[in-house]
Formats: C-alpha cells, sequence, structure tokens
C-alpha cells in the first residue's frame, strides 16, 4: 500500500478555501490537471455519494471519483478514485483537510492518499501523487484567489 502525505500554507483565509474546495465539481477551476467536469446522475451535486468524472488537461482520459464525506465543521473531504481510469491505481482514497493559521489569516492545507499501483510502479507513483497532484494542486490553488 502506497501512502502519501502533503501539506503546505495558501496565503487566503480558510473560509475562503474551503469554499473554493468543497464544490466538489469544481476541481477544473484551480487544478491544472483537471478540466470538463461533471456531476454523474448518481446523487445531487455536493452530495456524498456523488461522482464527478473529470478529463485530464493532459487529453490521457478521463477520472471518475466518489465523494465519500465531506465536513464543513472540519472543512474535510474525502474521496476514492473509481477503476477504469487512466491511472493505475487500485483502492486510491484520499482526504483532504484545511484548518485556519489565526495569527496570520493563513490556512494550513493537508492532502493525504492510500493506494495500491497496479503497475508496480511505486516510487514513481509515491513521488507523482505528492508533487504533481498535491503539491501542484495547492500551489495552484492558492495562485486561483490572485489570477
Amino acid at each position: 500500500m502506497i501512502k502519501v502525505f502533503s501539506s503546505t500554507i495558501i496565503d487566503v483565509p480558510v473560509d475562503q478555501v474551503w469554499e473554493r474546495v468543497k464544490d466538489f465539481n469544481g476541481l477544473p477551476n484551480w487544478h491544472p490537471a483537471a478540466t470538463d467536469s461533471r456531476i454523474e446522475d448518481t446523487h445531487a451535486p455536493g452530495a456524498v455519494g456523488c461522482i464527478r468524472n473529470f478529463a485530464l488537461s493532459d487529453g490521457s482520459g478521463r477520472i471518475r471519483e466518489t465523494l465519500l464525506a465531506i465536513s464543513d465543521v472540519e472543512r474535510s473531504l474525502t474521496y476514492n478514485m473509481l477503476a477504469g481510469g487512466p491511472l493505475p491505481f487500485v483502492d486510491y482514497v484520499a482526504v483532504m483537510q484545511f484548518a485556519p493559521i489565526t495569527d496570520r489569516n493563513q490556512t494550513f492545507a493537508t492532502w493525504s492518499a492510500e493506494f495500491t499501483a497496479g503497475d508496480g510502479q511505486i516510487d514513481h507513483w509515491r513521488k507523482f501523487v505528492a508533487d504533481d497532484v498535491f503539491i501542484g494542486g495547492f500551489r495552484a490553488l492558492e495562485q486561483s484567489f490572485f489570477d
């Protein structure tokens, strides 16, 4: 099982960050890897059990993810990646959480995941998820407030 954990400080107040991230269908609004997202007809957008289906910006295919849990109180969301997409991930579950840094009016952000790489390239996929997906996503999220 691969375990990935990334964290950062986002120079934006936590309530603004959470408002943007909790829109489960809004990933293309801030993450450079995602485009053309839609919520499938299984559940209402933002409801636990809804499935977002988005295209990867590199053109390699679409990814489907289910919202497993969301909490406005804890400013967290948990989702899984469904099989059949372009990435060789099995049993992928991720958690994003955001907390206030009260003395600076900033956000402490964490993003973690556990999964298996179906192609056995453990080190490659650990680095890819930590650096490209998580840290790259956090940097783009922060920048989205200043564009």
